[in-house]
């Protein structure tokens, strides 16, 4: 199958090499209006000189441009009965975001919104072991970078771990209310369900970068590290002592083995075998648009 990149700058640049990597991608062509960014993966991609050529030339296309252009492209793509993954967020604003699920419904093409993280083994991992989680907490920090300039931390960052629980951990469970505060590059949100709290976390002022999820139950407490993708249960086996008015527990600790991938690869094959087999992409048009509407309710928390 013949695919495109549109957008080739940071986040583009890898969907190009993760697709020179896979036997199911044929030839590889990108688009990006910036010259010197289709260059860096002319190796192994075909550089064409406009979007109306690329799309000329695939079956399928991932859409890595800056977010207010998602609407624009996705649209122009899709009319042209081209499969596409869209990098998160789906779309600038809600209205987009519909407009554009809409069409995809109507096209009745295979797409998808790039939540990589939900890609990432750790996610199923404790997707499986968690049976009730009574509190959750991920936290997502990022130092400065220059790279996003069009989009707030919430939708920057935050919004993996939106999908993480509205999705995977929490999926079918009705939220009751939403507290955030913080700023366009710091934010912490609380997402209150029955019987259980989440609480998320996002800078991009960090000196240290930070992937963790932690979370309880009522026998059991799990953390994770998304980048080292390394998950510890600490089980609760009932034995407890004092000395000297110093109290102790012991608990049981469990490394999980967790199967170490690139979830970029891991998502990019998903899109290509759901493309082939004509089956939903693992995240849909639907949860993307989902994902943006409680992002902006976070927001309104901000200052």
């Amino acid at each position: 199958m013949d695919v495109g990149v549109i957008g080739v700058g940071s986040m583009g640049k890898n969907h190009a090499r993760v697709y020179s990597e896979l036997k199911s991608v044929g030839d590889l062509f990108v688009y990006d209006p910036l010259p010197s960014n289709a260059e860096r993966v002319k190796d192994y991609a075909t550089v064409c000189r406009s979007l109306d050529e690329l799309l000329g030339c695939v079956e399928a296309a991932s859409i890595c441009v800056p977010t207010k252009y998602h609407f624009q492209v996705a649209k122009e793509v899709a009319e042209r009965g081209i499969h596409c993954l869209i990098e998160k967020p789906i779309t600038l604003d809600l209205d987009e975001g519909e407009r554009l699920v809409e069409l995809l419904r109507r096209e009745d093409l295979v797409a998808g919104v790039g939540h990589i993280e939900r890609f990432n083994p750790v996610v199923e991992e404790v997707r499986r072991i968690a049976e009730c989680p009574v509190y959750l907490d991920i936290r997502r920090h990022n130092p400065t970078s220059a790279r996003i300039t069009d989009a707030s931390v919430v939708t920057d960052l935050m919004i993996h771990d939106i999908d993480i629980v509205l999705h995977v951990l929490f999926q079918g469970r009705k939220m009751n209310r939403i507290f955030s505060a913080g700023d366009e590059n710091v934010c912490q949100a609380m997402l209150v369900y029955p019987g259980s709290v989440v609480s998320l976390s996002a800078s991009r002022l960090a000196s240290k970068k930070i992937r963790t999820i932690y979370l309880e139950e009522d026998m059991a407490t799990t953390e994770g590290d998304f980048m080292a993708q390394e998950v510890f249960i600490y089980r609760k086996p009932e034995v407890y002592s004092s000395e000297n008015e110093r109290y102790t527990q012991e608990n049981i600790i469990e490394k999980v083995l967790v199967n170490k991938v690139e979830p970029l690869k891991v998502e990019l094959k998903a899109f290509m075998d759901a493309v082939a087999g004509g089956k939903p992409f693992p995240v849909t048009p639907e949860e993307g648009l989902m994902n943006l509407r409680i992002c902006r309710e976070i927001e309104k928390g901000l200052a």
